[in-house]
């Protein structure tokens, strides 16, 4: 199984930059994984809501850790965000393109992650995966 299929087949995720704003990209991941049928949680700690589901601040505040977690911030915010993930233990990470940093991600695979920051884009993929 590659690492796509690995994150694609988790039970549960979490979209890091999930916005409110229905026209940026965290948005647009989010509900993208709602519709596939996916059980996914919104980090956005500036929000109460997005697309009426519960935000959370951060990863540990989340009712369960999510399997695989979908990263949509700057580069800087990214590194508090796997670190987080590290320390919850989180399995998978996919970091969107724009999103990507290379200590974060050195560091995910050095805690044993599955990480995806090829600047592959989970929305096509998904795309894919409804028409298939």
């Amino acid at each position: 199984m590659n690492s796509i299929e690995e994150f694609l087949k988790a039970s549960t995720f979490a979209v890091a930059g999930a916005s409110r704003d229905r026209s940026k990209y965290g948005n647009k991941v989010f509900r993208a994984l709602i519709a596939s049928g996916r059980r996914v949680y919104p980090l956005n700690p500036a929000a109460l809501e997005v697309e009426n589901h519960p935000a959370f601040a951060s990863i540990a505040e989340l009712p369960d850790v999510p399997v695989s977690l979908s990263v949509v911030t700057p580069p800087l915010v990214t590194r508090r965000i796997i670190e987080q993930a590290i320390a919850a233990g989180v399995k998978n990470v996919w970091m969107q393109p724009g999103a990507e940093d290379d200590q974060a991600s050195m560091a995910a695979r050095k805690a044993g992650l599955n990480v995806i920051d090829d600047g592959s884009c989970i929305l096509v993929l998904l795309a894919r995966e409804r028409r298939a």
